[in-house]
């Protein structure tokens, strides 16, 4: 028996050295490699002076404007009230958020500086609503010792970030159905994780608490909110993000963005409703008398095909009511950030060279449902999607119009800029050489280099820098996306205005009286079937680069229901004209030197601006147009963090990007 116990105990020991050697050091060399501790390591191998930086500007308030001015701003970003923020090594709190977004610097997790080139006009800072109340209690000595287990996992960098990091992958996994069409969303039912399925919270007494907790802290959000905003200089929103959770990492998640004094008492998050609709039914009993509310979702690309798809996160189908619920309160889609285009994808259902801008998910293979690009996951589809629907049902509800954000999780809103990226999730991407290591076990879609670009900026059209102008704006989806640069950006279309406004004085005054601005819906008049005039102006950063061009895309649907999208080039800088074979501009030679990240030669426009008719028009179609202005290629972020470590550029990504602003659609009604 002696002989059979020391046996066993010797396969027990060898068992869990195995499994050490196999798993465990594994994980803790990675969490040494992403840990706030060994930071300052990595930190000392870069030379930030190498990367040339404008100095920042001071925050600038503009006066009334009828004809609107154009306000920058942040809509998705999280600090250290956001669990996987603290996991990553942040520790600024959203009042740090604040202070940045007005032009304060900070430092990140890994010890760079971070500091906007100029301040932003307004903020909302979208910690996770999940992880309200979950950590208020964690410092108390009475708490038990699965509780106090509980909180350290919560909150310590490392070891526990790579433990969450390398479950992603494996986290609600299915069983891949090899028969389902490439691309095509798989309608599955999903039951999400509870309140009380937190340990800290489990049982009533431990649900009571977690509840209370969590209204505290959503309380103290508000509060932060109206203290920070500064009618006419500096405006704040009261927001968070409501996050439940896909396959592999995915996406189906929403800013929550409010308005009004009378705000609701509770966050409602996905561990109180399942889906979307539940969501915002919630609000509606909440958000009443004075107090307003709209959503916005983010990485539609990383959605799997759920979000233009027909179904809900949970197994339901949208039925009429469900779309006009969802038509209500979601005016806006967040079409790019850190993780990436959520504009289109080249091979599913897009055919234009912009759309491999800043994706790196693949078109999906037969039986794949995830971790790649599906038909239903992108902004443009779902457009097209909304034209199926008006046939339908009567209405779209998928006529949305777009915003770019950072999502990041240091705390630092707004920070898009290429020479500042200081990556998005703590010391897990700070400092620079942590940016550009790859991990071997890891999907191209969730390694930094080739996954995280710098993240974009909402542009919102308002008469004045204040809450109730800004969210009527957003509401009536006069609002735009760009890549980071402050990219000026106006679009209309109107039956009343031709090409000699581009000789006005004010040719914008002329639009506005004659048209609709972006956002719009252009109504038919009379019984022709003439093409409305468009006009777009747009006006270079003059921290960044000049423009290059402008791009218009339409897509329509047919007498048989049939969509279709194209894309053409609508006016060239330096007097370069489109081809007509083509639809494109010719390259214009400008070109970057990566081994400064200087801009090389004198081409490019400081503004471009146009009028014209679509030659194909067809009054009885329904149909969206919207533009792109591109500029000449800048270097990557990548490639900075390359000159500040003094090595050659990752040939794994490219090392100069076309930074850009996406304008939201102008809908055509046909004619009856």
């Amino acid at each position: 028996m002696k002989k059979i116990l020391i046996g066993l105990a010797a396969l027990f020991l060898l068992t869990v050295l195995v499994l050490s050697w196999l798993f465990i050091l594994p994980i803790y060399g990675f969490g040494q490699q992403i840990s706030p501790v060994t930071a300052p390591e990595d930190y000392a191998q870069q030379d930030d002076s190498r990367v040339n930086i404008p100095l920042a500007l001071e925050l600038e308030s503009r006066p009334y404007n009828a004809l609107k001015n154009v306000y920058w701003g942040e809509l998705h970003v999280h600090t250290t009230e956001s669990m996987d923020a603290v996991l990553f090594g942040t520790t600024a709190t959203p009042e740090d958020a604040y202070r940045f977004a007005r032009g304060e610097s900070l430092l990140s997790p890994g010890g760079e500086l971070m500091q906007l080139s100029r301040p932003l006009d307004f903020v909302a800072i979208t910690d996770h609503a999940e992880g309200f109340g979950l950590r208020t209690r964690c410092d108390e000595p009475d708490l038990s010792l699965f509780e106090r287990l509980n909180c350290w996992v919560m909150e310590t960098p490392g070891f526990t970030t790579a433990l969450f990091l390398a479950g992603r992958e494996s986290r609600m996994e299915t069983e891949p159905d090899l028969n389902q069409p490439a691309g095509v969303y798989r309608n599955r039912p999903r039951v999400g994780q509870m309140l009380g399925n937190v340990p800290i919270c489990s049982g009533d007494e431990g649900m009571q608490r977690c509840r209370h907790d969590s209204r505290s802290d959503w309380a103290r959000y508000m509060e932060l909110a109206d203290l920070h905003n500064e009618p006419g200089v500096f405006t704040t929103f009261a927001a968070y993000e409501y996050s439940p959770q896909l396959e592999r990492a995915g996406k189906h998640h929403r800013n929550v963005i409010f308005n009004g004094d009378e705000l609701p008492e509770y966050a409602i998050s996905s561990r109180d409703v399942d889906n979307a609709l539940e969501l915002w039914r919630g609000l509606e009993e909440v958000c009443t008398g004075d107090c307003d509310f709209l959503t916005i979702p983010h990485n539609m690309n990383k959605g799997w095909g759920l979000f233009y798809s027909r179904y809900t996160w949970d197994g339901d189908t949208y039925d009429e009511d469900d779309w006009q619920l969802r038509k209500r309160r979601e005016p806006l889609a967040e079409m790019y950030q850190v993780k990436g285009a959520s504009e289109c994808a080249l091979g599913v259902g897009a055919t234009d060279e912009e759309c491999a801008f800043e994706q790196v998910l693949e078109p999906c293979n037969p039986g794949q449902e995830n971790g790649c690009a599906l038909q239903t996951s992108f902004a443009r589809q779902g457009l097209k999607v909304g034209l199926e629907l008006n046939r339908e049902i009567g209405f779209n509800p998928m006529a949305f119009g777009f915003i770019a954000a950072t999502d990041g999780h240091n705390a630092n809103p707004g920070d898009a800029e290429e020479w500042d990226f200081v990556g998005k999730v703590g010391a897990a991407s700070s400092p620079a050489l942590r940016r550009l290591r790859t991990r071997p076990d890891a999907a191209p879609h969730n390694q930094i280099l080739t996954d995280h670009g710098s993240g974009g900026l909402a542009a919102v059209w308002a008469e004045e820098n204040t809450r109730d102008a800004l969210f009527a704006g957003m509401q009536r989806r006069e609002a735009y996306a760009t890549s980071g640069p402050r990219i000026v950006l106006r679009f209309f279309a109107g039956w009343r205005f031709d090409e000699a406004m581009l000789g006005a004085r004010d040719p914008v005054a002329l639009a506005t009286q004659g048209g609709v601005p972006m956002g719009g819906v252009l109504l038919p008049e009379g019984e022709g079937d003439s093409s409305p005039t468009f006009f777009v102006w747009a006006g270079a950063d003059w921290m960044s680069a000049p423009l290059q061009r402008i791009q218009l895309i339409k897509g329509w649907i047919d007498e048989n229901g049939k969509t279709h999208e194209r894309v053409r080039d609508v006016v060239c800088a330096d007097g370069l004209e489109v081809n007509p074979d083509t639809l494109r501009c010719p390259d214009n030679g400008a070109s970057v030197d990566i081994t400064t990240c200087q801009t090389l030669g004198e081409s490019g426009a400081a503004q471009l601006m146009a009028t014209f008719r679509d030659e194909d028009f067809d009054a009885s179609e329904d149909a969206f147009y919207y533009v792109r202005a591109i500029q000449n290629p800048t270097c990557r972020w990548s490639s900075y963090d390359a000159i500040r470590l003094g090595v050659e550029p990752d040939p794994r990504v490219p090392p100069t990007i076309q930074e850009r602003a996406w304008s939201s659609p102008i809908w055509i009604e046909p004619a009856s």
